[in-house]
C-alpha cells in the first residue's frame, strides 16, 4: 500500500486503540494507585518492546541514545504517570478531549524549536483551541463540583511532552527503524521502572487484597499490549511516513472515541463541552492546514 494511504490506515487505527486508553487507565485505578499504574504500564511495555525489538538496538548509534532517552522520557515515561494522576480527579472523556491539543503543541514546539515555518491560520488556530480548553475544563468544574479540574494541567503537560517527542523523532531519529525507537525507548525506561516498583507499594497485603485487584492487572496489561506497546510501534512508522502534525492529528478521532466509552461508562458530558470540544478540534484542524 502506498504511503499517502498507508498513513490514514495508520491514523485510524492509532485513533480507535488510544481513544480506548482513557477508559482502561479509568478502569486500573479500581484496584491500583495512579504510581503503581504509570510504573506497572511502563514496565509490562518495557517487557514486550524488548522482546520483540532488542536485536534492532545493535544498529543504535551512542548520539542516537541520546535521542532515544529523552524521546522515551517525554513521550512515555512520564506521561503515564501524569495521565493516571489527571484521571483521579477528572472523567476519561475530557481528558481525551485536553489531549486533543497535542497537535497545537507539535506546531508551535516545532516552530519554535524546530524551524517548522507557519501561518497565521495556523496561529488562529493555536488561540481558538487554547479558548475551547478554557471553556471545556471551566464547564466541567461547574458540572462536576467534586472533581478537580486543575488535574487537567497534567494532561497539558503530557500533550506538551508528546509534542516534543514527535519532533524529536522526525528530527534526530528518522534513519532508525519504528521498533527500534520504541525498543530503545523503554531499554531506557526499564532501569527506573523496575526501581519504582519496589517504592509504589505494590508487594502489600493492601495491594492484592482490593477486590478490583485482578480486574485492573487485565485492564492495565491490555493497555500495555495494545495502547502503548503496539500504538508505538505503529505511530513510529507514521512519524516515518508522514509530517509530525499529521501524526499528532491522531488526537481527531480520539477523543471521539473516548467519549463513546465515557458515555456508556456513565460519565456526564454537557451541551457546552461539546461546543467546547467541538471548538478544540476546530482550532486544531486550523493548525493541520499549512495553506
Amino acid at each position: 500500500m502506498k504511503s499517502q494511504n498507508l498513513k490514514w490506515v495508520y491514523l485510524f487505527i492509532l485513533s480507535l486503540i488510544w481513544g480506548s486508553s482513557f477508559i482502561l487507565i479509568k478502569k486500573s485505578l479500581l484496584g491500583l494507585t495512579p504510581m503503581q499504574l504509570g510504573v506497572l504500564r511502563n514496565l509490562i511495555t518495557s517487557l514486550i518492546l524488548l522482546a520483540l525489538g532488542f536485536r534492532g538496538l545493535k544498529s543504535v548509534t551512542l548520539n542516537e541514545w541520546k535521542w532515544l532517552a529523552l524521546s522515551g522520557l517525554v513521550g512515555s515515561f512520564i506521561p503515564a504517570f501524569l495521565f493516571a494522576i489527571a484521571e483521579t480527579e477528572i472523567d476519561s472523556a475530557v481528558t481525551s478531549v485536553l489531549n486533543s491539543l497535542v497537535p497545537m503543541h507539535t506546531f508551535w514546539l516545532g516552530l519554535a524549536f524546530f524551524n517548522i515555518p507557519s501561518s497565521k491560520r495556523q496561529f488562529l488556530g493555536l488561540v481558538i483551541g487554547f479558548i475551547g480548553s478554557c471553556i471545556l475544563m471551566l464547564n466541567g468544574a461547574d458540572l462536576n463540583p467534586s472533581q478537580n479540574y486543575w488535574y487537567a494541567g497534567f494532561i497539558l503537560l503530557s500533550g506538551l511532552m508528546y509534542g516534543l517527542n514527535v519532533n524529536i523523532i522526525k528530527r534526530y531519529l528518522h534513519n532508525v527503524k519504528p521498533l527500534t525507537i520504541a525498543a530503545g525507548n523503554y531499554t531506557v525506561i526499564f532501569f527506573p521502572a523496575i526501581i519504582m516498583l519496589f517504592f509504589v507499594d505494590f508487594f502489600s497485603e493492601k495491594t492484592f487484597r482490593n477486590p478490583e485487584f485482578k480486574m485492573s492487572m487485565v485492564y492495565i496489561a491490555t493497555l500495555s499490549f495494545f495502547g502503548t506497546a503496539m500504538a508505538k510501534i505503529m505511530f513510529n512508522k507514521l512519524v516515518k511516513i508522514s509530517t509530525p502534525v499529521f501524526t499528532s492529528s491522531v488526537t481527531y478521532v480520539m477523543p471521539i472515541v473516548a467519549l463513546m466509552w465515557g458515555f456508556l461508562d456513565g460519565e456526564r458530558f454537557s451541551l457546552v463541552q461539546a461546543g467546547a470540544s467541538f471548538v478544540i478540534l476546530l482550532g486544531v484542524f486550523l493548525v493541520h492546514r499549512r495553506q
